[in-house]
């Protein structure tokens, strides 16, 4: 089953073209992974999935990116509906400064949900679903910026988990951990990904292979190649897709 469909989609920071004629079928209920090399445009792509350019006044896009049947630039007045269903976890773990119990029931408090009760439910099943609640579950009013760069990190996952998302899109969110954080959150994604749609930037090929089920290959812009990640990575169909897996790329 598709989960978004990308159509001819141009992108362009002020006059300078960022993504070139993109078309893509994000499937459901699976990890994608963005990879590439710096610049070619993944974190621009992961950010117009929930608008996140809306932000830069200099942006203009064009083409389609059909979610649920509906344009996300064009069908979505109200774009903070959009990001409840379309939810975003950036590079550097950024926790808002207040308490662990706070950074989660931010957004429900922020969508009127105000019963102490539903809250902690909500909580601590948040923080379950995120594997953080046995860490934390004994000092929830304890500033969230005492917790480790990878406890953050998850906090922040479990964040967006809190206010029920269909998709969650990552940008580079192992790229500041060491190994150990960094296979947490891999073992987090992959159980996560039974209930969601998981979109994933990275710079790691081997966190691509371990990890997700199609992988997306862009260079300049552009698409080179979409497939299945084994089959991208043991046999891919283009030459430019096999020089940067080898190491070969420029």
């Amino acid at each position: 089953m598709v989960k978004i469909i990308i159509k001819n989609l141009k992108f362009w920071y002020g006059k300078k073209q960022v993504l070139d004629d993109i078309n893509l079928l994000i499937e459901n209920k699976k990890i994608t992974a963005l990879i590439g090399p710096s610049g070619c445009g993944k974190s621009t792509l992961l950010r117009c999935m929930n608008r996140m350019n809306d932000l830069i006044s200099s942006s203009k896009i064009e083409g389609n990116l059909i979610y649920n049947n509906k344009d996300i630039h064009k069908d979505y007045e109200d774009v903070s509906i959009l990001r409840k269903q379309i939810g975003m976890v950036f590079q550097k773990p950024n926790p808002f400064p207040m308490s662990i119990f706070e950074n989660v029931s931010y957004g429900l408090r922020a969508a009127g949900i105000k019963d102490k009760e539903i809250l902690k439910k909500i909580v601590e099943e948040s923080l379950k679903r995120a594997d953080l609640w046995d860490e934390v579950k004994d000092r929830l009013d304890s500033s969230a910026f005492s917790l480790s760069g990878g406890q953050q990190q998850r906090l922040c996952i479990t964040r967006a988990l809190a206010i029920n998302p269909d998709v969650i899109l990552l940008d580079e969110p192992c790229s500041a951990l060491d190994p150990i954080a960094t296979a947490k959150i891999e073992k987090l994604l992959i159980k996560l990904k039974d209930e969601m749609t998981i979109i994933i930037v990275t710079h790691n090929m081997h966190q691509a292979r371990r990890i997700s089920d199609k992988t997306i290959y862009m260079l300049d812009g552009k698409v080179i190649e979409y497939s299945e990640t084994k089959s991208l990575f043991v046999k891919p169909k283009n030459k430019l897709t096999k020089d940067y897996i080898n190491g070969e790329f420029g």
